[in-house]
């Protein structure tokens, strides 16, 4: 059984394994970014619902009268995310996309530092150094051209994904599954004025399903588990899983 910075590492790896997937299912859906985020919001708010209602006695008043603030800053964060990275995948190249996002260790060690005091450990540093570097050689031959939208989608999925994980460590008694089913519901409310799912293809609905109900979900829980159990340069050195698997 895996204890401590293990279990941290291990849930950080699977989690950004499963997440990994977004990028295949977006490009599959072919469609606009607000009716994919729409649709994969709807189910996604299902899936985690269903699994909090499941899993805990406590009702989500109490639970949200005792850390309204970092709900608050966690829900809203989970649900930029999301759509940033949505609407980076359908604006840019896939590979310039996670190529930003593979910069997230950096942008997270040094939050950390600054708002938690965590001191990096030089093999750490050494160790984030080393993997945005060989990501940037392994997927250079597969970046496209800039494009300013698509790009600074990208930042902004790196920015909020970041300041979430530094909020997840600060207050670890935060419901999961909570937290990210209100994000996703708050991410149907932004989306669904501007979503078009009357008339999306099956493909559409089928690709937002799967990323919403199964994959997605399972994965940022995973994730955003890990800074329970390990400090969070350590947690966002496996984001760039990511950058690997969406590229091949």
């Amino acid at each position: 059984m895996l204890e401590g910075r293990e279990r941290g590492w291990a849930l950080a790896a699977a989690g950004m394994l499963l997440v990994s997937t977004d990028s295949f299912f977006i490009r599959q859906a072919e469609f606009d970014a607000w009716t994919i985020s729409f649709l994969f919001a709807v189910a996604s708010t299902i899936s985690l619902g269903v699994l909090f209602a499941a899993r805990t006695d406590t009702s989500a008043t109490v639970l949200l009268r005792r850390d309204p603030w970092p709900f608050a800053g966690i829900v809203v964060l989970s649900a930029l995310t999301q759509l940033a990275f949505i609407g980076a995948v359908n604006n840019t190249a896939v590979s310039n996309a996670v190529v930003i996002v593979a910069a997230t260790p950096i942008v997270s060690a040094g939050l950390a530092w600054a708002l938690l005091g965590e001191r990096v450990e030089r093999r750490i540093a050494m160790a984030i150094a080393a993997t945005v570097l060989g990501i940037v050689v392994v997927v250079s031959n597969s970046v496209g051209a800039p494009k300013l939208d698509g790009d600074l989608l990208a930042l902004a999925a790196v920015a909020a994904v970041s300041l979430s994980l530094i909020l997840w460590r600060r207050h670890p008694r935060v419901d999961r599954p909570l937290a990210l089913a209100l994000s996703s519901a708050t991410l149907v409310l932004i989306t669904a004025p501007l979503a078009s799912a009357g008339s999306a293809p099956t493909r559409v609905f089928v690709a937002a399903g799967l990323m919403g109900l199964l994959f997605n979900p399972l994965g940022r829980l995973a994730y955003t588990t890990a800074p329970r159990y390990a400090p969070t340069a350590e947690v966002a050195l496996f984001t760039p899983i990511e950058t690997v698997t969406a590229t091949t």
